[in-house]
């Protein structure tokens, strides 16, 4: 269904593109949007076993979106560093598909809010997490991206590193 990597020679393992989607701050998340025009957003975001968690509020473009087609795409940049003297940029990123949905019931909210705060807020304790969700609770929107597909890549040079260790 989906489609193999064009250059699979650079493709990383799953579990390599996992760890992408774990270290990284922030993604871009594509959906179908307006008139079938793609839509992106890059937004914060936490994963956790198989799924990608990020808020949002309770009305727009992207939700508009998800309710019309589930279906979506993220991506993580992990490395993007140019060097022009090279006319390249030794790059590593992590592409999902899967399926959005919105979180209804207030306990997997909660559970998911959690986890944004201790990737985000890890440094706070657990008491200001608690007032912060209290707080915005009424205008918070969850999502949760289920990866149905995973696929990750590096540049040529990095991956040459990584052999030479």
């Amino acid at each position: 269904m989906f489609r193999e990597m064009r250059r699979n020679r650079q493709q990383l393992p799953e579990d390599e593109a996992r760890a992408i989607l774990e270290r990284g701050s922030h993604g871009v998340l594509a959906v179908l949007g307006d008139e079938g025009y793609p839509y992106t957003v890059p937004i914060s975001y936490t994963y956790d076993d198989g799924k990608i968690y990020m808020h949002c509020a309770k009305s727009g473009h992207k939700l508009d979106a998800i309710r019309a087609c589930d279906k979506a795409s993220f991506c993580v940049v992990d490395a993007d560093d140019v060097y022009p003297e090279e006319f390249t940029t030794h790059y590593r990123s992590a592409i999902a598909f899967g399926r959005v949905r919105e979180l209804t019931g207030d306990g997997e909210k909660r559970s998911a809010v959690t986890k944004l705060c201790a990737k985000y807020c890890s440094e706070l304790p657990t008491s200001e997490w608690d007032k912060a969700i209290e707080r915005e609770w009424a205008p918070l929107n969850v999502l949760e991206f289920t990866v149905e597909h995973l696929t990750a890549k590096e540049a040529r040079e990095l991956m040459q590193l990584r052999e030479s260790k």
